[in-house]
């Protein structure tokens, strides 16, 4: 039996070790009740969201071995990028040089939603959205995969009919993978509407209104099934919604990917205005290794617009009767 001394200092050892716990735990349950909650439990991520950025998918040369820049660095960036990148008809910028020249771009400013900011992540500005591998760029291409995108650019000089055209052209999904997985941002129309249920998660996407349906705890479909956003199915991971992407077909080709792509995409809302996506790209036949993206996607205010891709709708006719004169010419 312990001396009556000691026996009398353990309640108010007891005391002190719960109070120290208790404080160590606030911090912790604050953070958990700032985040939004649906009614099972789960992070709710619905809402109007944007990954509108600066930040390009490959960090650029000139940063090379840089993979975050102070504040003050940033701004200079951001500042150069938005006067290079102009579309304003009368400047010389390299999108309007691009496009043939001040006066001939297709479009201006009112058009573009690339943000005006790098990419922020864990209070950092991000110069790529690749963080693996460390060089942020995309990994080197099989032999396999130089062979078929060299044969896919070839097609792309096709004419002889609507469907020799691209999938982004003939307004069935929108460019620059926008719709995903995975989704990255592009010149325009760069927001999400996410809508939330026990068994699914939806994302209606701006660009094209593709619209993926992510099955909770499902299973994947046949491997005969196959689709041009692939079969979607998630899982939670604790707070992080992951979804696992497979059964893409032969003519989605992600950046020359194959219809074995497979992509991981990871979904956590760290705050009140931020979801941080990630997604892992994983195609043996592709490239040499699997390759990932981070940035965040930021609350922004409603409602998401029709986009009616009027733009692909009326050229079609105009290519191809473009493509038919040239031949008439004999200069095709």
């Amino acid at each position: 039996m312990l001396p009556k001394k000691y026996t009398e200092a353990m309640p108010h050892r007891l005391a002190a070790a719960i109070a120290f716990l208790a404080m160590a735990i606030a911090p912790l349950a604050g953070q958990t009740k700032s985040i939004p909650r649906t009614p099972d439990g789960h992070p709710d991520l619905q809402g109007v969201w944007t990954n509108a950025t600066l930040t390009p998918l490959e960090r650029p040369a000139d940063l090379a071995g840089k993979a975050t820049l102070t504040d003050a660095e940033a701004k200079a960036f951001e500042k150069k990028d938005l006067q290079s990148n102009t579309l304003d008809s009368d400047v010389e910028s390299n999108f309007n040089k691009a496009t043939g020249g001040p006066g001939v771009g297709a479009y201006n400013n009112l058009f573009v939603d690339r943000g005006s900011e790098l990419a922020r992540v864990d209070g950092l500005k991000r110069t790529s959205l690749i963080i693996d591998p460390p060089d942020g760029k995309i990994p080197s291409l099989t032999d396999a995969a130089r062979q078929r995108t060299s044969g896919a650019s070839r097609a792309f000089t096709r004419y002889d009919s609507v469907k020799d055209r691209p999938l982004s052209e003939r307004c069935i999904i929108g460019f620059g993978s926008t719709s995903g997985p995975p989704m990255l941002p592009v010149l325009y129309n760069n927001n999400y509407e996410i809508v939330q249920t026990p068994t699914a998660v939806m994302i209606l996407v701006e660009m094209v209104h593709d619209i993926r349906v992510i099955r909770i705890n499902g299973t994947h479909k046949p491997a005969e099934i196959r689709q041009l956003l692939g079969d979607s199915i998630g899982r939670w991971e604790g707070d992080t919604l992951v979804v696992d992407t497979t059964n893409f077909t032969g003519r989605t080709r992600f950046r020359g990917s194959s219809e074995n792509l497979h992509v991981i995409e990871r979904l956590r809302r760290v705050d009140a205005h931020t979801i941080l996506y990630r997604a892992t790209v994983d195609d043996p036949a592709t490239y040499t290794k699997p390759w990932t993206l981070e940035y965040p996607f930021l609350a922004t205010a409603g409602p998401v617009y029709e986009y009616a891709c009027h733009e692909g709708n009326y050229a079609m006719p105009d290519i191809l009767g473009g493509a038919r004169k040239l031949e008439t010419e004999g200069r095709q």
